[in-house]
């Protein structure tokens, strides 16, 4: 097929409806008819040789080749955004990046990984959070490049994902220095009848935590469970109780001596997984951030790997 054979204003009305997910909702953006936008999308897949969308129904999926094609057309037309704005003196050869990080995971981590790109003065980042779900559901629909999480996601023929190992983290618990200077507690056996303040059932680490405690048959006394680190951070330096989660999340308290380590296990670890669109493509400053693509699920890069700890030198507040 020669270029010249190309319908780019085909291709145009496959990106829209592919972008919002709806032929109803792209019809209405360009101010044509559903019907238009169908017949034109059918012919871009006639000329292709291949169908780009799954039609179930009123309901649109895009197909594996779909997916590939959105993608080329992702970056065709957002040069031309990028042109445009070029003539008319804004974002001048920027490239948008466009994250989505779970929200129970550590901001520490999420800055620290995200750093090279907020040095880079050709990107224009944007970092949205939301649960796991929701975050995959947009990825797959092609509105983020690339998820952060805390746990991998299975990959299947509806979902094709890829989960990326970036590195991991110790959890330590941690207490007020006016109330726990000076003492060390053995994890788990120290903690049965202490009051704590944990992340909530929906984070990784609770899981295990709570694993841990029944396996020895030790059980705390639970004074609060909190979804976000930033409010679990305010928890461990207002309140006298020992608080679980990752360190480095309380590092400048711990720096200031406001706070003070109490106990660590080497079974308590946070990990963290890059999640992308399975074989998709990856804009340029993103695919120098991730590891290389695996064939299996999930990927394990050992070579360097992001493990925060007691010595860390980052100063982040979470």
């Amino acid at each position: 097929m020669d270029i010249n054979q190309l319908n780019f204003k085909h291709l145009f009305y496959f990106w829209r409806v592919a972008k919002q997910g709806s032929l109803t909702h792209a019809a209405e953006q360009i101010h044509t008819s559903q019907s238009a936008l169908s017949t034109q999308i059918r012919q871009l897949e006639n000329r292709l040789g291949t169908p780009l969308f799954d039609r179930q129904g009123r309901h649109l999926e895009l197909t594996a080749t779909g997916q590939q094609v959105f993608a080329y057309a992702e970056s065709i037309f957002a040069l031309g955004e990028q042109m445009l704005g070029w003539l008319e003196g804004r974002d001048e050869g920027a490239t948008r990046v466009r994250v989505g990080s779970v929200s129970t995971m550590s901001r520490n981590f999420q800055v620290n990984w995200l750093r090279p790109l907020l040095r880079d003065p050709t990107i224009v980042l944007s970092v949205d959070s939301g649960s796991l779900e929701t975050l995959v559901e947009r990825l797959l629909r092609h509105q983020l490049d690339v998820v952060l999480a805390n746990e991998p996601v299975p990959s299947d023929p509806t979902r094709p994902t890829s989960s990326r190992f970036l590195g991991s983290q110790v959890i330590s618990l941690v207490g007020r220095a006016d109330r726990w200077s000076g003492t060390a507690l053995r994890v788990p056996e120290d903690l049965d009848g202490v009051e704590m303040a944990m992340p909530s059932v929906r984070h990784g680490v609770r899981l295990q935590f709570d694993a841990l405690c029944f396996s020895a048959g030790v059980q705390p006394r639970l004074r609060a469970e909190i979804d976000d680190m930033t409010m679990l951070r305010l928890i461990a330096r207002d309140s006298g109780w020992i608080t679980v989660l990752p360190e480095v999340v309380v590092q400048d308290e711990l720096h200031s001596g406001e706070l003070v380590h109490v106990g660590q296990s080497s079974q308590l670890t946070e990990h963290f997984y890059a999640i992308t669109v399975r074989h998709g493509h990856l804009a340029g400053p993103l695919s120098r951030l991730l590891p290389r693509e695996a064939a299996g699920d999930i990927f394990t890069d050992a070579s360097d790997p992001i493990q925060p700890t007691r010595n860390s030198s980052c100063s982040l507040d979470d």
